[in-house]
């Protein structure tokens, strides 16, 4: 899409989330204890958690928080009981929005997450709004100069659903959320590294915003962000380039 840099786009969403450190424990622990609790504590049989693990050693958590976390989901340790809860709604200019949550309380997390959009120009909708507009699905984000037609051989024999060539020249891998690790990993032997790998929720359509409106969104999503009990923000905006 002319107007704004994928590549970019997805430094900038990461940068800020490297920034917010103090935070990011108590978040990966959560999704520990909650992949745990829904798919047991075996790793290797359950993805979701292999995917919340990888992501705590990447920040360096200790291997015994980790394993407690783990011990919390399976009701070898007491903990308190998470749910999932996530809430759907519109950004400035329309951007869809979806905030997932794990939380123990769900009134007071809907009341804040209903604040937040409230204060910062949006409005929270009612479920299914605007998750229609967003596909489940890993991504792997490759930089500008990688080998495209390269890539694409060996992510379509490892599985991978498509490879999309940007206008930046960067690269996304698209698999199904169940073979992220199988394709990342494949892609890895083949010589081919990620700069920015997940599962996450891909919008179908993008919502371009000019300088004013991306920094009333930044605010929203940064509000939204700072929320307790929400683990994932996900949005169809994108900025311009600076």
């Amino acid at each position: 899409m002319a107007g704004h840099s994928k590549w970019a786009n997805i430094q900038h969403r990461k940068g800020r989330q490297d920034a917010k450190r103090g935070k990011i424990f108590s978040k990966l622990i959560k999704e520990v204890t909650v992949a745990a609790k829904m798919g047991g504590g075996d790793p290797s049989a359950n993805p979701r958690l292999r995917l919340a693990m990888e992501k705590a050693k990447a920040e360096s958590m200790p291997k015994d928080n980790i394993e407690n976390a783990i011990k919390r989901g399976t009701g070898q340790l007491d903990g308190a009981n998470y749910e999932e809860a996530r809430y759907e709604g519109y950004g400035i200019a329309g951007a869809a929005v979806i905030v997932d949550c794990l939380t123990d309380n769900k009134t007071r997390t809907v009341a804040d997450v209903r604040h937040a959009f409230s204060k910062h120009g949006g409005n929270l909708g009612t479920d299914g709004c605007v998750a229609f507009q967003f596909d489940h699905v890993g991504q792997l984000m490759f930089a500008p100069g990688t080998d495209e037609d390269a890539l694409m051989e060996a992510a379509l024999d490892a599985g991978a659903e498509d490879v999309i060539a940007n206008d930046d020249d960067s690269l996304e891998v698209i698999t199904d959320p169940g073979q992220f690790h199988a394709v990342k990993e494949a892609l890895e032997a083949a010589g081919f590294t990620a700069e920015f790998g997940e599962v996450t929720m891909k919008p179908q359509n993008e919502t371009e915003l000019g300088e004013d409106d991306a920094a009333k969104m930044q605010k929203l999503l940064d509000a939204l962000d700072a929320l307790d009990d929400v683990q994932e923000v996900y949005t169809s905006a994108v900025f311009d380039e600076a």
